[in-house]
């Protein structure tokens, strides 16, 4: 399935294709995964980014470390592939659940260029609402203020998919409406 989202961004004209790394794999281990698809990626002109993931305690009901989790994680994870065409994705949502002692401004500043993609989406900082951006507990600014720091020049995907599903099929656009102010917001913060 990952080369045939490879070749899909490319036909659509993206420049990068997301790929989740396996979350309870070692950094090596990911590597070697990675490795296998960027020859196909790199022939379709598209770089990989891999994500920063959580696994889930019921018990304690926070997240746990996973794959790309925290900034020391994330690093180990992009210096196991050491390619120019494998990047980072940065999932705002992700970085801010409870369990995970870091955030998003923390792994900004960490991952630096290497941070060529957003997943932007607000939630309470316990658990993965993929809300709108500025209706929930994440510190935009703080995010902005870390992405102006490293220079960040990428794409910002609003990954607000809980959102919309408040709306039905009357009523989307005035939720797609509500996902361009945002987004327009987020813009001129810029």
């Amino acid at each position: 399935y990952c080369f045939r989202a490879i070749e899909c961004t490319a036909e659509a004209g993206g420049q990068i294709c997301v790929i989740h790394p396996w979350n309870n794999w070692s950094p090596e281990e990911n590597a070697q995964m990675y490795h296998s698809m960027l020859p196909f990626a790199k022939a379709c002109g598209i770089k990989i980014a891999t994500e920063n993931m959580w696994n889930w305690d019921p018990k304690t009901d926070q997240a746990l470390p996973a794959a790309c989790s925290d900034e020391q994680s994330f690093l180990a994870n992009l210096q196991a592939v050491d390619d120019e065409s494998f990047v980072a994705c940065l999932d705002i949502g992700h970085a801010e659940m409870r369990g995970l002692h870091t955030t998003a401004e923390k792994m900004i500043l960490a991952l630096g260029d290497k941070l060529q993609a957003l997943h932007l989406h607000d939630n309470d900082r316990h658990y993965d609402s993929h809300r709108l951006p500025f209706t929930m507990d994440i510190d935009f600014e703080a995010v902005v203020r870390a992405l102006k720091k490293i220079g960040y020049t990428g794409d910002l995907t609003l990954e607000a998919d809980r959102f919309l599903q408040t709306y039905n099929a009357d009523t989307v656009a005035q939720g797609v409406e509500e996902m361009a102010k945002c987004a327009n917001r987020i813009r001129d913060m810029f």
